[in-house]
């Protein structure tokens, strides 16, 4: 059976993979899902110094207390940028890599260099006005989210994001992904458009595999069953 590291993405923690975890779990695999500092359960956390370099050592720091050593990391969102940064500095822990909608960071790039205009402008300002510490949570329907029942659930569980992550540079001494066996999950119905660099650059790294599902940009919450059939058809 598989051992998957489920990582979130921005304003997210692990309560979002709850209808992923439970069946993959079910049959039989094992499942993790850390909460990265600053977010969800760690929201007390929250730092003004928390960076992308905090993101990865958290991860890096699961694999090495589990002990692992053939682990499939899942990155979910702002999660992919993590998985690169664990494949970088500790690829003999890791068995492949899926990229769930996720962003995709050149060394030296930050997340804010992907932003369109409109976006960047709304959270430098959060940030501005907090002092550097944070951006609030936008609406679920950002995120693909319908309104209804699940909207309420994903808005009562959202925390404000470090903004130190979004403006910090991503370190990696060598190609994305390291050479790992790696896939990118991009979601389609509706796009979530401030991807468009990473599912661009996705389609043409030598090596990865591309796959397109008909969801939203938060699969794990509104289309949990297929994302569960297809993780477990990428790990076979």
């Amino acid at each position: 059976m598989t051992t998957f590291v489920l990582l979130h993405g921005a304003f997210h923690g692990a309560w979002c993979w709850s209808r992923v975890a439970e069946p993959l779990r079910a049959a039989g695999h094992e499942v993790l899902t850390p909460t990265q500092t600053g977010l969800g359960e760690r929201a007390n956390e929250l730092a003004p110094g928390v960076t992308i370099d905090t993101f990865v050592q958290d991860l890096i720091d699961v694999l090495r207390t589990g002990c692992l050593h053939d682990a499939v990391l899942v990155g979910h969102s702002f999660g992919g940028i993590a998985i690169s940064g664990a494949a970088d500095r500790v690829p003999g822990r890791i068995k492949q890599l899926i990229y769930l909608d996720s962003v995709i960071l050149q060394n030296g790039e930050r997340p804010a260099d992907q932003w369109p205009p409109d976006l960047a402008a709304e959270r430098h300002q959060m940030g501005k006005q907090t002092g550097g510490l944070s951006v609030a949570a936008p609406d679920p329907s950002r995120f693909g989210v319908p309104p209804g029942p699940d909207a309420e659930w994903v808005r009562s569980q959202l925390t404000p994001h470090p903004y130190g992550t979004f403006v910090s540079p991503l370190h990696l001494s060598n190609p994305i992904g390291n050479g790992l066996p790696a896939t990118y999950i991009a979601c389609m119905d509706p796009e979530y458009l401030s991807l468009a660099s990473s599912k661009a650059a996705a389609r043409v790294m030598p090596g990865w595999a591309y796959r397109e599902i008909p969801t939203g940009h938060n699969p794990m919450i509104t289309a949990p069953d297929l994302l569960v059939a297809l993780l477990e058809e990428l790990t076979q």
